[in-house]
């Protein structure tokens, strides 16, 4: 028997919630279908958990800093095993509320891997082996990623970004190996729990593709830590007992490094393994589902969010396609996602953010003669007192015969929360006198965007 919907969507994250919900809102049948838990990649072990793993090792740097405000804490000591426990804990509640906010949106939430087996029905396979048919009249495709293994004897043997958040305990030297904000974002978490973090680096600087100034703040702040980074460093081969346990990493040079885990940072892919495109004739690019403005593939009723089409893979712009979709298709109210202005934050410590040009891309697209950069680097006043700390970057990029903000750029405290506000004020074509005429609020780290010499 099969069951016919509107809409069938296929993975149960953050683009493909917001597109059933949506859809189901506007009097659509909707149908969702998943195989691991609901919540997808952002809430089960991506940017939720992470974020509470970022909250919890930084405060080996207050209660470092606590002192010198008043507070003597003797005998303090970090239980990275409860942070562990409580984070997943709080991963628990979160899979059970988005499963009561589906039925609540009047979604039916069908638990299985789903598999094309024409243009317009899927297979559902569940975990007890049975199976069940279902046929739409659209399909969306929101599967998300995977984190890639490099092609490395051992490779097995290491963790990749997934396995984090199941841990038990930590060791006490990890190799995290990449530069990418997955990467930093580790070693970052790690070191502040107590770990020694030795990272090796491909390229000759981290972040590739935010600014290089900027990157390079974190760089300096992460090696003052005593986070070791070691460039043009690849691994050649993994050797010893499944993580956690004792390992070597042997890198490309022949040098050995012992550890008591690795974690493979090295990116990510489009997670289409199973999905049987081809029974639906769906077209793929690389390793990428290929599609239009419209989120729309090459099969017209067959739509794609999110980081399976390998486009912006962030979760809100996954969230803003799925919505743009719905709104379209059965909504009546058309509309696109703008790509091109994306806001993105690297939580680090000092945390990184960033919304339009870096000085770099500024530069290629309007010419060095084109473009003024506008800079503040000082110590901010939470660090006045401890004497110590990394010094906070403030970036405006302004193309000068305009005076159009091309991009704004952080690194530093609650960088991301700031940059939010100014990605608005970028979005609507703002100016540098635009933000020199708006009253400073004092004291603050973010008043300098304001008061930044011409």
């Amino acid at each position: 028997m099969t069951d016919c919907y509107d809409l069938i969507v296929l993975g149960a994250g953050s683009g493909g919630l917001a597109a059933a919900k949506r859809a189901a809102s506007y009097g659509a049948r909707v149908a969702i279908v998943e195989g691991d838990r609901v919540g997808g990649t952002c809430v089960i072990r991506g940017c939720v958990p992470k974020k509470l793993l970022v909250y919890g090792s930084a405060y080996r740097h207050l209660v470092h800093d606590a002192p010198s405000f008043g507070w003597h804490l003797d005998g303090v000591r970090c239980e990275a095993a409860q942070l562990l426990v409580n984070v997943r804990a709080e991963v628990d509640r979160l899979n059970q509320l988005h499963i009561g906010l589906l039925e609540k949106a009047g979604v039916d939430l069908v638990p299985g891997w789903g598999s094309f087996t024409g243009p317009e029905t899927v297979t559902v396979s569940a975990a007890d082996g049975s199976s069940r048919e279902l046929r739409a009249a659209r399909i969306l495709i929101a599967v998300g990623g995977r984190p890639h293994r490099p092609a490395i004897p051992g490779a097995d043997l290491a963790w990749v970004s997934d396995d984090m958040f199941l841990l038990e305990q930590l060791p006490e030297h990890v190799v995290v190996v990449g530069g990418g904000f997955i990467a930093c974002e580790f070693a970052c978490i790690l070191h502040g729990l107590g770990v020694a973090v030795t990272q090796l680096v491909r390229g000759d600087h981290l972040l590739r593709g935010f600014d290089r100034e900027a990157s390079r703040a974190v760089q300096d702040a992460m090696e003052e830590q005593g986070i070791t980074l070691r460039f043009a460093h690849t691994p050649a081969a993994i050797t010893g007992e499944c993580a956690p346990g004792e390992l070597t990493l042997t890198t490309q040079s022949g040098e050995q490094i012992g550890c008591g885990g690795v974690l493979l940072a090295t990116g990510r892919k489009p997670f289409l393994r199973g999905l049987n495109l081809e029974a639906a004739g769906v077209a793929v690019e690389g390793d990428a589902i290929a599609v239009d403005a419209d989120q729309r593939t090459n099969v017209p009723h067959i739509y794609a969010v999110g980081d399976v089409t390998d486009r912006v893979n962030l979760t809100p712009v996954a969230v803003d396609e799925g919505r743009a979709f719905a709104d379209t298709v059965y909504g009546q109210r058309p509309r696109q996602v703008d790509h091109d202005l994306v806001a993105s934050a690297v939580f680090s410590q000092p945390e990184l953010a960033g919304v339009g040009l870096t000085e770099e891309q500024a530069i290629a697209r309007h010419g060095a003669e084109a473009v003024r950069v506008h800079r503040a680097r000082f110590r901010p006043m939470s660090q006045a007192l401890p004497g110590r700390g990394p010094r906070v970057l403030l970036k405006l990029i302004v193309e000068i015969a305009s005076g159009r903000v091309l991009g704004c750029h952080m690194v530093g405290d609650h960088a991301a929360e700031i940059i939010q506000m100014a990605a608005i004020a970028i979005g609507m074509g703002a100016t540098k006198a635009d933000f020199d005429r708006t009253m400073a609020l004092h004291p603050s780290v973010a008043e300098e965007f304001v008061t930044m010499p011409n």
